[in-house]
């Protein structure tokens, strides 16, 4: 009876209880460590980011002052007071520009009535009234030698282009001729300053042209590429054959 009493095992009941709750705090602690562990790395990362967003702002903090320099300096050797100069001198020609491409020439209008005028009609008055640069009328008194030579008038007056609309009233014969009364309108983009100088260019530049190519034409038919006389049979032969 007192050897069944005796128990089949020297191992402690209450120490293999206790191992248990012992494994259970370990693997607990490993899932914590790891929560750590991610934690410390994205910290670093977080701290690594941060330095270098601000490494990279100071750099671009840097190229900018950088670049004012160089614009500064760039600024500096292009003279300001000559440039001030240059951009008051540039104002100046836009105005005198502005101010010539309204401007009238009356010259215009006495050389192109000059023009029209015929011989056997004169003139004696002339009154030409501007209330503005879009309106220009003039009003004339003259003689004519025959009523005809007042429709001819006329007619030379319709087709010119800086005396528009002109009409004939009062019309009497006297002694020394055939008097009358004109009042017509002018043109004023025939008068405007500018057109009349592209006109006077355009003119002047193509009364020049043919001077221009008859020059090469006249060096070559009196003189050679030796510096004698060339014969005249070597210019004029295409001419002789034709």
């Amino acid at each position: 009876m007192a050897e069944t009493g005796t128990p089949g095992t020297f191992i402690p009941h209450d120490t293999a209880v206790a191992a248990a709750p012992s494994r259970r705090r370990g693997g607990g602690g490993g899932l914590n460590d790891l929560f750590l562990l991610c934690g410390i790395v994205l910290l670093v990362a977080s701290a690594a980011l941060a330095v270098g967003v601000f490494l990279y702002a100071q750099f671009l903090q840097q190229q900018s002052a950088s670049k004012v320099q160089q614009l500064q300096r760039a600024e500096a050797a292009f003279e300001p007071s000559l440039i001030e100069q240059i951009t008051r001198l540039d104002d100046r020609m836009h105005a005198a520009s502005t101010v010539l491409g309204n401007h009238l020439a009356p010259t215009a209008f006495f050389s192109a009535l000059d023009q029209a005028t015929l011989q056997t009609v004169s003139f004696g008055t002339l009154h030409l009234e501007a209330p503005d640069p879009q309106h220009i009328s003039v009003t004339m008194q003259g003689v004519a030698q025959s009523v005809n030579s007042i429709a001819l008038q006329a007619e030379l007056f319709s087709q010119n282009g800086v005396i528009t609309d002109p009409i004939f009233s009062n019309i009497a014969r006297q002694a020394d001729g055939v008097h009358f009364d004109l009042t017509a309108n002018v043109n004023p983009t025939a008068l405007n300053f500018e057109s009349v100088v592209q006109s006077a260019s355009a003119a002047a530049t193509q009364t020049s042209l043919p001077a221009q190519q008859q020059q090469p034409a006249q060096q070559s038919a009196t003189s050679s590429p030796f510096g004698a006389p060339a014969p005249a049979t070597q210019t004029q032969g295409p001419a002789t054959q034709q």
